[in-house]
């Protein structure tokens, strides 16, 4: 028995590794999780594979009795394997009789299930409810700390009477330590752990972090001159930038279009029902005070250009006037005018000593006007750039939302401008390309590999042919249960595509060896050797589906990314069985024609007998 086997589950360990060779060739974040994933997938079925060829024999000789079973549930248990044994035998007989209507219509199925892809949602990685995220309040450009600070603090009040809430952390004025961010607040938000959490008065149920944030989102900008913009922790880490969901830069020239394409592109976003809390870098109307001296005026007057600039820095800054020695320290003494509210008016009453020692009125030397300027100027390889950030929609897929960006800049950019996608957007598009190519170069050295240990191109084809139906599968059951085509949902579909074929490879092995035995006929060979593997198959299967179920089930911390893996492998292995158990008979029998078996296993048997005669001659 070891030996009839020993050449299924080393042609299954080889296919499974060889799927994960590619992994080493991804590039960027996804690609550090897959090569992880790859190397521990790949020791572990190696070592598989030697507990099974030496431990697991020995086991047997002494666990494992002849006879047949007597208790009332083992006996059921026998009777069910044998009426679906019988059941299989009966259903086979039809799919090798008609091969072409079930290759035909198994490959409709498969078209079918790709279409499914349209309806998926796509994205980088799923939302998690890891009980913290980041509330990032908006002011006018412009407002004072005080402001900013009482508008914090009523944010502050709403938050710790909600039930939801742990802590809260909030930094008035930003991080960044400039006179630019007065206008913004972050507040770093810790809720409860789930179950902790109580009930929400409007739904009476326990509320998850993601349904928080949308109730957050609403309360808070109703308070005034308040605009929240909220970040999910959990998808940050997978890329650089803020860490939002969707996020691009404008590239160009001109500042002034800039603008306009940012608004554009920000109400667009808005208006598609896809993006919320869209934000940019792009800050327009902080006040400026432009004062412009008048050379030819100034010099009739008498009047130095930097006495004009003294004068007006006295006015905002104060200027050093001498300084004291106290406790060993020396403080300066610093002279400002008094201040009132209208700085305009402030300059325009200032006076400014001439040459020939008279007052000479501010606005008789200079020109001055009030207007709104931009707060800072960012540029990305060598162009001016503004970036532009959003979060999903909840059920919003990112692929869509990234379609419409993509669509809008095609609609209203002129020759000179773009975008240049970054952060998780940019993450998101080189992963799903990388994972089509692991995918085909792994279907090629997977192919490689089969022939290499089958020693024909002929049998890896019907081998191969499990793999669509496992990604059939897999669709189907994310579009079931709700689940996102995400990095997690391409682990599982990696792992797919390396455990299904084992299916395949117990059955196209075992009837090469029913022909090499003397059956040459491949319908016949077939029709005793598929319902003989029959019971391997399915208790390989029933097996990993039940091993998966946990993690598809599962609803705590960090079950988010568990699930759709889980899902994929549960889905997949159904469909990839059910379907393996007709279609590759079929394919097999389709593909028989294009080689001559008999003669090349006549001959090889006669080369090897020759080859042993003359060492047994010598």
């Amino acid at each position: 028995g070891a030996r009839e086997i020993s050449f299924a589950a080393m042609a299954a360990t080889a296919a499974v590794i060889a799927i994960f060779l590619p992994v080493a060739f991804m590039e960027g974040i996804i690609g550090k999780y897959f090569m992880q994933f790859g190397v521990t997938i790949s020791l572990a079925v190696f070592l598989s594979l030697v507990e099974s060829l030496t431990i697991t024999p020995m086991r047997c000789a002494e666990f494992v009795h002849q006879g047949h079973r007597t208790t009332r549930l083992g006996k059921a248990f026998e009777a069910f394997m044998e009426r679906l044994r019988v059941s299989y035998d009966k259903w086979l007989r039809v799919s090798v009789r008609h091969p072409w209507k079930v290759l035909v219509s198994s490959m409709l199925f498969v078209v079918l299930s790709f279409f499914s892809i349209k309806f998926l949602k796509k994205e980088l990685s799923p939302t998690q409810d890891q009980s913290s995220f980041i509330a990032r309040l908006v002011f006018p450009v412009g407002t004072a700390l005080s402001y900013a600070d009482k508008q914090s603090k009523t944010a502050e009040e709403w938050l710790q009477s909600r039930s939801e809430i742990d802590k809260v952390y909030s930094s008035v004025g930003g991080f960044g330590g400039g006179a630019g961010d007065s206008n913004i607040t972050m507040m770093f938000i810790t809720m409860k752990p789930r179950g902790e959490r109580g009930l929400d008065p409007a739904s009476g149920r326990e509320l998850s972090q993601q349904e928080f944030m949308q109730i957050v989102r609403t309360e808070l900008s109703k308070i005034p001159d308040t605009r929240p913009i909220l970040m999910d922790l959990s998808q940050r880490g997978f890329s650089g930038g803020r860490g939002y969901p969707i996020e691009f830069s404008l590239l160009g020239s001109d500042w002034d279009k800039l603008a306009k394409y940012t608004k554009e592109f920000s109400q667009a976003m808005t208006d598609s029902g896809l993006m919320v809390d869209v934000d940019s870098s792009f800050q327009e109307g902080m006040p400026e005070i432009q004062v412009r001296p008048e050379r030819l005026t100034s010099a009739y007057h008498g009047v130095r250009i930097s006495q004009i600039g003294t004068t007006v820095n006295a006015l905002i800054a104060g200027v050093k006037a001498g300084e004291y020695p106290q406790g060993g320290h020396r403080y300066d003494i610093k002279v400002k005018l008094e201040e009132e509210k209208d700085r305009l008016k402030e300059i325009s009453s200032l006076l400014i000593g001439n040459s020939r020692g008279n007052l000479v009125p501010m606005t008789s030397v200079v020109k001055q006007e009030q207007t709104k300027s931009l707060q800072s100027i960012s540029r990305m390889n060598r162009q001016r750039a503004i970036s532009i950030y959003a979060n999903l929609k909840p059920g919003a897929s990112q692929q869509d939302a990234m379609a419409m960006i993509e669509a809008k800049a095609r609609e209203i950019l002129e020759p000179g401008y773009m975008i240049s996608q970054g952060g998780s957007s940019k993450t998101f598009k080189e992963s799903f390309q990388s994972l089509i190519f692991a995918l085909v170069l792994g279907l090629v050295i997977a192919y490689m590999v089969l022939a290499s240990q089958f020693n024909s191109f002929i049998d890896p084809v019907a081998i191969l042919m499990a793999l669509p139906f496992s990604f059939s599968g897999a669709f189907f059951a994310l579009l079931i249960t709700g689940q996102s085509l995400n990095m997690f949902s391409m682990i599982g579909l990696l792992l797919l595509m390396g455990i299904v074929k084992k299916n395949s490879i117990l059955l196209i092995e075992f009837t090469n060896t029913v022909r090499d035995r003397g059956t040459p006929a491949a319908v016949d060979a077939l029709i005793e050797a598929c319902p003989v593997r029959l019971r391997p198959i399915l208790m390989t299967s029933v097996a990993t589906i039940s091993a998966a179920i946990p993690s598809a089930m599962a609803r705590g911390e960090g079950s988010e990314t568990m699930r759709p893996m889980a899902i994929c492998l549960i889905g997949g292995v159904i469909v990839s069985t059910a379907l393996t158990l007709f279609v590759v008979p079929a394919v097999y029998l389709l593909l028989d024609r294009f080689r001559k078996r008999d003669v090349m296993r006549e001959k090889t048997k006669q080369a090897f007998a020759n080859v042993g005669d003359e060492a047994l001659g010598h």
